[in-house]
Parts: C-alpha cells; structure tokens; sequence
C-alpha cells in the first residue's frame, strides 16, 4: 500500500490504538491521527480528509469573531471581531496575531475586490465600504431607495466586478454588534454594479446571511439565519441561477437538520473547486457545531466539529487549501486536499 493510499484508508476513521485523549488545544499536546474531529459521513469526502493534518486554534480570546478573507499578496488573514470594534490581522510567516484597524465600524464580513482592495460590511454605520491603495476609504452603500442600509453583513465579488451583499439587520438590533435602531428596509440581498447602481436581487429570504459563488459563476448561494427571529423561518441554504446581474430560480439547496441532534444555523458558506458547499453551523452543541459539507448535489457528507459555534470561514494560505474557520471566540485552522473556488 503507497502512503497516499494509505492516507485515504485512515481517513476514513481508523480507530487509534489508543483511546484519544481530551483534546487540549493548547498546541502543546499533540493529537492522534487522524484527525478525529474531520468526519467523513460519506466516502465521497474521504479524499478531502488528509490522514496526516491536525486542526489546530491559531488563536483565541475573541468576543464573536466574523468575516475572515484571505489577502493573497499580503499573505494574511483578516477577520471581525465584532464586539470589539476592530479588524484583526492573522500573519502566515510569523502566525502573529495584531489589530489592523481600531476602530472598524462593528465590521462583520470583509473580502478582496479583484484589484486587491478590502471591502467590509459595518454593522455599526450600516453601509458597504471599500477600503483605497492610497489610505483612503469608499463607502459603497449606506442607502437604498432613499432609506438606511439594516446593516450589512456579508459580501463577495463578482467576475465582473459587482459587490454581492446580504443585509439581515443583526447589527442594528442590539447595542453589542452596532448601534441599535429601526430596521427600515425589508432584510435583503442587493448587487453594486461597476457604476455604483445599486439593485435588490431578492427579498424572499427572512434573514440572508453567508453567500457564495459556484466556481463557474453561474450560481448564488445565500444561508438564511430568520430563524433567530421569525418562528417559521426554516434553517437551510438557497441557492438561484444568476442571469444577467439578477437571480432567478431560486430553491432550497440543503437542509441543516442532522439527525436527532436537530438543525443549528448555516452562517459563513464558501465553495470548492468542485462545487462543494462549507457551511459553518451552529446553535445546538458538541457533535454539531463546527463545518458541514454538502456536495454540489445538497447532500451533507462531510463535518467538522469544532469545541465553539463556527459563524464563518474561507479558504486560504499559498494553495488556497487551508481552511481557515472563525469559531466565535477563537480562530481555527485545517488543511484540507481541495482549493477554494475563488481568492477570497
């Protein structure tokens, strides 16, 4: 048998001779491998598993950490701590962790335009904002139809430039995450085109959350979180075909529902280079919260669990095959044998 194979067949979650141990993530005592906590609940997912890669915390001492994206050039990761009002940058050479900004608006989701630029979604000033070569910053949306933004949440950017963001509102009901107020809009998703316009592309979700592309562009995937706040709201992640800058065909991609542990909340999604779904999820406890991985076809095959609510993640370092996960108080990581589909 060759080592890969090899590596493949523990994947598949050979049991240790020794009883593992309670883990301390500490770094300071190792874990068995294979990695116990990567779960292949479908053989499909077995070749994403490396037998021989723990998951590690990189940090932790966060109060709710949001919205991490990948600076390829800088080689870092930039991430929210919401509460905290700032932006925190995790440094790949050094694995130093420091503030980037301070204050940050309650910024929740950040990514890279296709120029390099940093765009976040602030909670606390309710508007989409990019951040300039030169030092300086854009605000990219505040308003739409006259009225105030809820308060952006999360956003990704198109092939051709356009700013996808959903705006659920979280950030403008409590004083904790934002600056609390009315929600004067219905909760949304919109779309800046290169020229600044800006359009709703759907209303039908209660809450959109996390979002992200298929690798070939073609497809939308927004997670919707209402049940936090509308009773009949169901847990799940939408997906629509995208036609000309709007969204058409919408449907339910995936239910979060995990056997008799019940369905948690989908929050942060990215996709594969083969269309596969990483959900973060939360909201029920251990042997749930953590990552879900759905095959392109909605099928859950794959988990991550993780000892905190996961509320987002990305992929990221020099292949783009490190998953990088934000685990409420703390910052994960783990290699994983895909790329992300896109830089960010």
């Amino acid at each position: 048998m060759n080592r890969r194979a090899f590596l493949t067949t523990a994947a598949l979650g050979a049991a240790p001779l020794v009883a593992q141990q309670p883990r301390d993530w500490s770094g300071k005592v190792p874990t068995r491998y294979p990695e116990p906590d990567v779960v292949v609940l479908d053989p499909k997912f077995a070749k994403y598993k490396i037998g021989n890669t723990p998951i590690q915390r990189l940090a932790t001492g966060f109060l709710w950490a949001e919205g991490p994206a990948w600076s390829a050039v800088g080689k870092y990761l930039l991430f929210s701590d919401i509460p905290n009002n700032i932006q925190v940058r995790w440094t790949e050479e050094t694995g130093a962790i420091s503030t980037l900004r301070n204050p940050a608006g309650n910024s929740n989701g950040n990514t890279f335009d296709w120029e390099g630029r940093q765009i976040s979604c602030e909670h606390g000033n309710r508007r989409v904002v990019r951040y300039e070569h030169n030092g300086g910053m854009t605000v990219l949306a505040d308003k739409f139809n006259g009225k105030p933004l809820n308060a952006p949440n999360d956003a990704v950017v198109g092939p051709d430039g356009a700013v996808w963001f959903t705006d659920p509102g979280y950030g403008s009901l409590m004083w904790y995450e934002g600056n609390k107020g009315p929600l004067e809009l219905k909760e949304a998703v919109y779309r800046i085109d290169k020229s600044g316009r800006i359009d709703k592309v759907t209303d039908e979700l209660f809450k959109p959350n996390g979002l992200c592309f298929s690798p070939d562009y073609k497809k939308l995937y927004v997670a919707d979180t209402g049940a936090t706040h509308y009773p009949e709201a169901k847990k799940v992640i939408k997906v629509w075909d995208i036609n000309g800058g709007k969204l058409v065909n919408g449907k339910v991609f995936c239910d979060m529902q995990l056997g008799s542990l019940g369905a948690g909340l989908p929050d942060g999604i990215r996709c594969d280079e083969d269309g596969n779904i990483w959900s973060s999820a939360g909201w029920v406890g251990e042997g749930y919260d953590g990552v879900h991985i759905f095959s392109p076809e909605g099928q859950r095959i794959g988990q991550i669990k993780l000892p905190e609510i996961c509320a987002n993640l990305t992929f990221g370092g020099a292949k783009r095959n490190r998953l990088f996960m934000c685990g409420s108080q703390s910052l994960y990581a783990v290699y994983v044998e895909t790329r992300g589909a896109h830089f960010c």
